[in-house]
């Protein structure tokens, strides 16, 4: 009973910030004003406050741009933990604009929708998301294309790499930097959280909604430690497949340290 009474007044606060932050951020999308890559993260800051869930940042994130952000992804958290983290911007798949709150959470934050079955549409959205990094915005990609159990980081597909690689020419510098983020889950009921907890928090493509939902706002409270590693210099002659290779194998050494409880460098 507590603890959907804790739920009740964590959704009215969040229905509460939703209705003062929205109509300005749907002005500052409408006029392209600045506003609208700071606003997300204060109202994400407020929902993950309210949900109980704690963020841990290792690393620091980088200052120069172009910047693209490689993350591991184990579910929808992650973007509520990376949007209170930073001003960013995500690259989502087409199907995500038509999902419920979802879907509108994800135009308001003016994501960038995808259609990797499209070849012939490829061109045109890694050209958007390069415009928009070479106009300073940092861009959040899931190369792993899908979501995992958040126990390891699946295959990273180099294809998805290709808007870094159209972002090079507008470059001041001929480079774009590509940082590695690890999000690992790591403690749930202020107790760590072993593989056998993890699917609370993580959300693999054949878990239905609507249920993991209802579980993860029944848990009350998720510790999740967020770490920024070692930035790649992706140039005009750098080998897509290489520069791929390292982010993986970089997130993949700093969330298998988070997970294991190991200080993260």
């Amino acid at each position: 009973m507590i603890a959907w009474l804790r739920v009740a007044l964590a959704g009215i606060i969040i229905l509460f910030a939703s209705i003062l932050l929205m109509p300005w951020q749907l002005l500052a999308l409408r006029f392209d004003w600045k506003l609208r890559r700071r606003l997300p993260r204060i109202w994400h800051r407020i929902v993950c406050f309210c949900l109980g869930i704690r963020i841990r940042v290792h690393g620091k994130m980088e200052t120069h741009r172009p910047l693209m952000l490689c993350a591991n992804h184990s579910s929808w958290m992650d973007i509520m933990v990376l949007s209170a983290v930073a001003d960013v911007a995500f690259i989502a798949k087409i199907e995500v604009r038509e999902w419920p709150i979802f879907g509108t959470l994800a135009k308001l934050q003016k994501s960038v929708f995808v259609v990797r079955e499209e070849k012939r549409k490829t061109g045109h959205q890694a050209n958007e998301i390069a415009t928009r990094m070479a106009d300073g915005e940092i861009v959040v990609l899931f190369p792993e294309g899908t979501t995992s159990d958040g126990n390891r980081l699946l295959e990273v597909k180099s294809s998805l790499f290709g808007a870094a690689a159209m972002a090079v020419p507008a470059s001041p510098t001929g480079a774009v930097v590509i940082q590695p983020v690890a999000v690992a889950y790591t403690g749930v009921y202020g107790l760590p959280m072993g593989r056998y907890h993890r699917p609370l928090a993580s959300w693999p493509g054949d878990v239905e909604m609507l249920p993991h939902l209802k579980d993860m706002l029944r848990c009350g409270a998720f510790e999740v430690d967020v770490c920024f590693g070692e930035a790649v210099e992706y140039r005009g002659d750098s080998n897509r497949k290489e520069v791929s290779a390292t982010i993986a194998r970089r997130i993949r050494t700093m969330l298998g340290a988070a997970l294991r409880g190991h200080k993260v460098a």
